[in-house]
């Protein structure tokens, strides 16, 4: 089982208000990079917001502070070219010592626009499909003349060698039909939000065969936050805490939001409030399967459920997960730096145990 830990320069208590918010500068990032490499964590997901922090550029410093740990990069399609993209990646490869995974991500119809690219859904896709083909090329060395609708290049070469070959790790999401297949053909890793574990079985049934229909197999994964404390008791109350800080008004802009979303996997936490005009009282009304809850999604975009429960509970519920197929976990929780010591302390004793048993598979 791989664990990553998330790194994002939006941290705190709660931090969707300012009231709860750190300021995350490039020290509070070494930091929380130090936390994640010193606890043994396999990498963070670094993600990117439209005019926040480059993802990139952080990658690389924080590549020559740290010793092990890997980094996520999320980048998406068409905003820069495949050949600018390339030698970005070979860079950040050399400079982390092959320590570099990209997230391939889609982006939505509201963030899209904001980088110049204004497409649906599915014609994201079709981008993506063009776009990341070209990347693999040359990222395999190849000089490359391609004429398409989206990209257009020619004798393109790449004149710097990456680390890790042929490329990098590519992993990415999409519980759509075109983000299965997209990631069946092109993905290394396909990762999932943590809907249900029997919901996720089937979606991974699915990616899996895309993938077999190209001759090729990947890894899978999930996404999500994790509050993990001594006790079940204390892990909801931990929940609730946070349940109670969410701003209302901030909450029903995420829901509306939601509910026109053409993004398949926020789905989960949409279709539990779309036909009420309240919310529960208590956190726990939002759990959506035993330890599974669906609270952040009232608040963040992306990512909307979290692990609840004690250590024992959490990590049952990651192997529900890894009997489905799971192998590559990425997960967090608010404030990163102590939460990240959190699970190192109560869960990774406890999985390194379980690690010695065999497992079950999933049926």
């Amino acid at each position: 089982m791989e664990i990553h830990w998330y790194l994002s320069a939006q941290d705190g208590a709660y931090p969707w208000n300012p009231k709860g918010a750190r300021v995350c500068d490039f020290p509070y990032m070494q930091q929380l990079a130090g936390a994640i490499d010193h606890n043994g964590f396999a990498g963070a997901l670094i993600a990117t917001i439209p005019g926040a922090t480059d993802p990139w550029t952080l990658a690389a410093g924080l590549a020559v502070t740290t010793k092990n740990m890997k980094f996520i990069v999320a980048q998406y399609a068409g905003v820069i070219s495949p050949l600018w993209l390339a030698q970005m990646a070979a860079s950040v490869d050399q400079i982390s010592n092959g320590r570099l995974i990209i997230n391939v991500i889609m982006g939505t119809g509201s963030t899209m626009p904001q980088l110049g690219i204004d497409l649906d859904h599915d014609s994201r896709y079709e981008l993506a499909e063009e776009y990341w083909g070209v990347f693999r090329r040359l990222m395999m060395g190849e000089t490359v003349t391609h004429s398409g609708r989206f990209v257009t290049l020619k004798d393109a070469r790449l004149r710097l060698d990456s680390v890790q070959k042929p490329y990098p790790e590519l992993m990415m999401g999409g519980s759509s039909e075109p983000g299965m297949a997209f990631a069946g053909k092109h993905a290394d890793t396909w990762l999932s939000l943590a809907v249900p574990p029997p919901v996720f079985a089937a979606n991974a049934a699915k990616v899996k065969a895309h993938a077999a229909a190209h001759g090729r197999k990947l890894r899978l994964g999930v996404r999500a936050y994790c509050i993990v404390r001594e006790t079940v008791e204390e892990a909801w109350a931990a929940a609730q805490w946070q349940y109670e800080r969410m701003d209302q008004d901030a909450m029903a802009r995420r829901i509306a939001q939601m509910k026109g979303s053409d993004i398949v996997g926020g789905g989960l936490v949409a279709s539990l409030v779309k036909d009420r005009n309240d919310l529960p009282k208590h956190a726990r009304g939002l759990e959506v399967h035993p330890g599974l809850w669906a609270g952040p999604g009232l608040i963040r975009a992306g990512t909307g459920t979290a692990f609840v429960g004690d250590a024992q509970g959490v990590l049952s519920l990651m192997r529900e997960y890894e009997a489905a197929g799971a192998e590559v976990f990425i997960l967090g929780n608010y404030p990163h730096i102590e939460e990240a010591y959190r699970f190192a302390d109560l869960v990774m004793p406890l999985l390194k145990e379980s690690d010695k048993k065999p497992k079950v598979l999933w049926h």
